[in-house]
């Protein structure tokens, strides 16, 4: 018996041109309608794995892993500078969901820039953050600002150690004053110190000692009376 083989039913076009349009794996540039272009892998259609997007209108490039079309793993993003043109790293690190996340360095310019771990675009955990003023501030951040334990230390190198709440001083903490060799320790309440003790510090090698040393309290039990005055204060102790 003859065997008779079918004729292949033409495909429409437009399947032939779908398929070829897919992207999967690596690719060279790709360029959006907006002007927007990207080099680097693909998976079902998304950006995924290795690539590099360049946005025309800011200029703004990131170079770095991508994960489903979007920013996800390590990578760097640079702006191009408003004077030389020349690329100027904004960020390098951690990205998830688009967003920073995990640990990486942000520069906000030359001189300021902050080093630490990040959540949903946020300075949030640990980290150090150097001010151009020559201030450093470090410690436990949460939504961009210091909250729980940390440290701000001025360029003249006097400080403040202890607690923070909403980028405040807010409970126990103690200011050392290296230029005067003096140490206060006191209760903070939102940047304001409500009651503490101010005692000398190695004053003998301080550049700006006062005169005379801090005079002695003759108070029967001192200690009391700042553990009463700390009883008013709205500041929950460990």
């Amino acid at each position: 018996m003859p065997h008779l083989k079918m004729p292949r039913k033409p495909q429409p076009l437009w399947k032939e041109w779908d398929r070829k349009a897919q992207k999967c794996g690596v690719r060279h540039t790709v360029y959006s309608v907006n002007g927007d272009e990207y080099t680097g892998e693909w998976l079902d259609n998304k950006k995924h794995g290795k690539g590099t997007q360049v946005w025309k209108k800011t200029g703004a490039i990131y170079d770095g892993d991508w994960k489903r079309g979007n920013r996800s793993g390590f990578g760097t993003f640079s702006l191009p500078d408003p004077v030389t043109g020349e690329y100027v790293k904004a960020y390098s690190g951690g990205w998830k969901d688009d967003m920073k996340d995990g640990f990486g360095t942000y520069f906000y310019s030359e001189t300021e820039y902050y080093e630490g771990e990040w959540s949903k675009d946020k300075r949030s955990g640990w980290g150090r953050m150097y001010h151009e003023d020559g201030g450093i501030s470090e410690g436990e951040w949460l939504n961009d600002k210091l909250d729980g334990q940390g440290m701000f230390r001025l360029a003249n190198e006097n400080r403040y150690e202890g607690s923070w709440k909403n980028g405040m001083k807010h409970g126990p903490g103690k200011f050392v004053y290296l230029d005067k060799g003096q140490l206060y320790e006191a209760v903070w309440v939102e940047n304001i110190a409500k009651c503490g003790k101010m005692s000398d510090f190695g004053r003998e090698g301080a550049p700006a000692a006062p005169v005379y040393p801090i005079p002695k309290i003759h108070l029967l039990d001192p200690e009391a009376v700042l553990k009463d005055a700390r009883a008013t204060l709205p500041i929950e102790e460990d």
